[in-house]
């Protein structure tokens, strides 16, 4: 899977988890960045990606995450 393609998976998660269809990802994007973008729309991103993705993201992952960026590449390392 290539990084345009997970990114546009994503976008379509957080176009539906913030009702929003005018985010625009990039690596750098934070929770900061977002309003909303709180402790339940975390968890819901995160719930939608591994059912997206058919992965599973581990808690030591999850705490490794800085921005949208890290999330791209630790999907593209589980779906090789």
């Amino acid at each position: 899977m290539t990084e345009p393609e997970i990114y546009a998976a994503l976008t379509e998660i957080f176009a539906d988890v913030f009702m929003r269809d005018d985010l625009v990802l990039n690596a750098s994007l934070t929770a900061k960045d977002v309003p909303g973008w709180d402790s339940f729309k975390q968890i819901e991103i995160v719930i939608a990606t591994e059912e997206r993705f058919d992965i599973k993201l581990h808690t030591r992952e999850l705490d490794r995450l800085q921005n949208v960026g890290d999330l791209v590449a630790v999907v593209a390392s589980k779906k090789g």
